[in-house]
């Protein structure tokens, strides 16, 4: 027997029975609660009959998990929450506290992916809204649990620093993911997190809810794991409601919020459900579940512990109770059937707008929602923006009050250039928060932090615990909290376990909000390799292919100290300005150079430049036979290998591309077209390098003069001096210049 047909059978044979207490809400809540509840059941059913019409795209659905109704009832509609993919009934009882929203069309529009949906414009179903304060999430494997725990200490740190922020400050973030995704390590890293802050006294007001159906599509949860797991975790206050009992659901809840919301440290809501209809509608269930199993869940149905608990308060009888189900059935369907034929994103413009860096932009994409909520979410953001552009505006010649560090008018190594511009930027932006490994105390791993965390505070520049995925998150969580983060990862080959934080989340929120969500951060990255007497792989990674296809990530990849400074002001001001993500690069092997040419030339010195357009290159030299294209360590490489060649009579111009995406088309075609022959010098490996862009680029521009490329091997760099037999060297890059030209005679 279907999940509906059950329900209306089962409540027709209701008896009433009397309570063991009374209710802990009035009848007209109960029923409000009990709404929210079915509107949810009825989303689910309809989105299945779209997708048979061929008009729905989504069936993840909500049903068993009902009786998260009562963590939205506990919270604040001003409380952020980010939420599980089955919680329909939250979102429905979040937006009945705030007048004005339409949220049964909303998820029914997101459903059929219409252009007018008003938080994600057709691009993906998902539950959020900015007006409700609801950051949406995919939330497949938890991911979203380490911003939950950067939005919990942004509330607080906002109130210390005295920054702006989009939060009350007695707010507590809410954050709901299933029993299978609590054993992902994003999951257990997060909940670490946040026990780890409130361990050193950090206020941490989180709620975790962990809605447990006992399965993960197929695989089963061991009976009592999560309990076992968190129940007892010292700094983790642990409650556990039955979420098919509304009543016990609802005091729980109230008790578990006021605790984090009285104490500001986190709390683990352990919310017992059942799974109804299969993980999606595509899912046969029968397959791996046993028929008693299916009907157990069925008689678990919080629906029917709601329909029960109406009956034996008197509030409502059996024939009133499926009357309200039909009714709320024929309510969802017409719109379900007036939503079915809405139109569609028609373009690949269209689709990609809110990844534009334009405010206007994203202010066009915004439109494209038709509800007033959209429409007021865009209001707000257009004002944030235009805010942040006055503040950016002034960013290239604002000066801290106080006198810099280590003023000086001699010429500067890059890491002192890149200390002295987050000295200034700490200075002028008071939103800007500073932390990593070791960036404060130590003053990092090169001394590139040095003096910052004494001169401008542990609120805004600290250490933060080893684990890249909660640095990240620690950003993704502050970003939209009123921050503009600045998170250092102490080296490229430790971003790779963490680089979903940047590509599921980072690069996503403004995609499914339409806009209205930004992200705005700048990760600094030390990598790259050529350190010389250190070595190995994890301290001389070069490979950042799985940056370059993320859609919307700036990467800025300096080499001189001059454009250093530059670019990290243009990321900072991208960042405040149009909400990007940028991953600032930082070449290890160059951070103290001081020499190009000859040992004591000091040519590799520079004080800082002025602001560097994005995806604009720089041209050394002025050559006519051949056009050296590089980047980070090749550039040094590259000009002493110009030089050797000029020796030989052959005269080449360098070009540093600095921006790694977006690339720096326009000037790469120009000088790639002054001389007709371009090599590529590719520090990175040769699958999946730079220089693949590279040759693409030219050849989509219609460069008709020749090209190669010369790159490091696609190996891992070992330890010592057999890392130099897979790197690019300055002989590979002379030999392939002159290869290059000896073809074309």
């Amino acid at each position: 027997m279907s999940t509906d047909a059950y329900f209306a059978e089962t409540v027709s044979a209701l008896e009433p029975v009397a309570p063991h207490g009374e209710l802990p809400f009035t009848s007209e809540r109960c029923l409000e609660l009990f709404d929210a509840q079915l509107g949810s059941r009825h989303l689910d059913l309809a989105a299945r009959w779209l997708q048979s019409q061929g008009r729905g795209y989504y069936t993840i659905g909500s049903a068993g998990h009902e009786g998260n109704v009562a963590v939205a009832a506990a919270t604040r509609p001003g409380d952020p929450a980010l939420l599980h993919y089955r919680s329909g009934a939250f979102f429905l009882e979040r937006a009945r506290q705030v007048p004005g929203h339409r949220a049964l069309r909303d998820v029914l529009l997101g459903v059929v992916a219409a252009a007018e949906e008003p938080i994600a414009g057709g691009r993906h179903k998902v539950f959020g809204s900015h007006s409700l304060s609801v950051i949406p999430q995919t939330s497949t494997i938890a991911s979203h649990l380490p911003r939950a725990v950067g939005v919990a200490f942004g509330i607080e740190r906002a109130k210390r620093v005295g920054v702006e922020s989009p939060w009350a400050e007695d707010a507590i973030a809410v954050c709901s993911f299933g029993d299978a995704s609590a054993n992902h390590s994003t999951a257990t890293g997060a909940i670490n997190a946040a026990v780890h802050c409130g361990y050193q006294g950090l206020p941490m007001p989180l709620l975790f809810v962990c809605e447990d159906n006992g399965i993960g599509i197929s695989v089963r949860t061991p009976e009592g794991w999560i309990q076992s797991a968190y129940g007892s975790r010292e700094g983790l206050e642990y409650f556990a409601p039955d979420g098919c009992d509304l009543a016990e659901a609802y005091v729980v809840a109230q008790n578990a919020v006021k605790f984090v919301r009285d104490r500001r440290r986190p709390a683990f809501l352990h919310l017992k459900t059942v799974r109804l209809m299969g993980h999606a509608g595509s899912d046969v269930e029968s397959a791996y579940r046993t028929p008693a199993e299916i009907a157990a869940a069925q008689a678990g149905d919080p629906l029917l512990g709601t329909a029960k608990l109406l009956v034996d308060h008197g509030v409502a009888t059996p024939d009133e109770i499926n009357a309200l189900y039909e009714a709320k059935r024929d309510e969802v369907m017409a719109i379900a059937a007036e939503v079915a034929g809405a139109p569609r994103l028609s373009s690949a413009h269209e689709v990609m707008a809110p990844l534009a860096s334009s405010p206007a932009s994203l202010a066009a994409a915004s439109a494209a929602a038709a509800a007033a909520s959209a429409a007021a979410a865009s209001a707000a953001a257009a004002a944030s923006a235009a805010a942040a552009a006055s503040a950016a505006s002034s960013l290239a010649s604002s000066r801290p009050a106080a006198t810099p560090l280590a003023e000086t008018s001699q010429p500067l190594t890059l890491a002192q250039v890149i200390n002295r511009s987050l000295d200034d930027l700490l200075g002028s932006v008071p939103e800007l928060l500073l932390f990593g490994e070791d960036v404060a105390r130590k003053g990092g791993v090169y001394g590139v932090t040095r003096g910052l965390h004494k001169r401008h505070g542990a609120a805004r520049v600290f250490d933060t615990l080893l684990d890249e995925q909660a640095i990240l998150g620690l950003a993704l969580g502050t970003g939209v909290s009123g921050f503009v983060p600045m998170p250092e990862i102490q080296y490229l080959a430790y971003l790779h376990n963490a680089a979903d934080q940047l590509r599921g989340e980072a690069a996503t929120l403004s995609f499914f909000s339409n806009g209205q969500y930004r992200n705005p951060m700048v990760v600094r990255i030390a990598g790259y390799a050529y350190q010389k007497g250190f070595g190995g792989h994890f301290h001389n990674d070069n490979a950042i292919a799985a940056l370059r296809d993320i859609p919307g990530l700036i990467i800025a990849s300096p080499s001189r100290p001059e454009d250093a400074a530059g670019m990290l002001r243009t990321c900072v001001a991208e960042a405040m300005t149009n909400g990007r993500v940028c991953v600032f690069l930082e070449p290890i092997a160059l951070y103290h150079a001081r020499d190009l040419y000859e040992e004591g030339d000091e040519e590799w010195l520079a004080s800082p430049g002025e602001p560097v357009e994005l995806g604009r290159a720089r041209t050394h030299g002025s050559g006519t036979d051949l056009t050296i294209v590089t980047f980070a360590n090749g550039l040094p490489m590259s000009l002493r290998a110009a030089r050797s060649l000029a020796e030989s009579g052959i005269n080449a111009r360098v070009l540093d591309l600095r921006w790694l995406s977006p690339l720096p088309t326009e000037d790469l075609l120009r000088e790639a077209r002054a001389t007709g022959h371009v090599l590529v010098a590719d520090e990175t490996r040769r699958s999946g390098g730079v220089s693949e862009g590279v040759l693409a680029a030219l050849s989509d521009g219609g460069f008709e003069g020749r090209a190669a490329r010369v790159t490091s091997e696609d190996s891992i760099i070992p330890l010592g001096d057999a890392a130099y037999h897979v790197l690019l060297s300055e002989t590979d890059i002379e030999q392939a210049a002159r290869k290059l030209l000896q073809a074309t005679g």
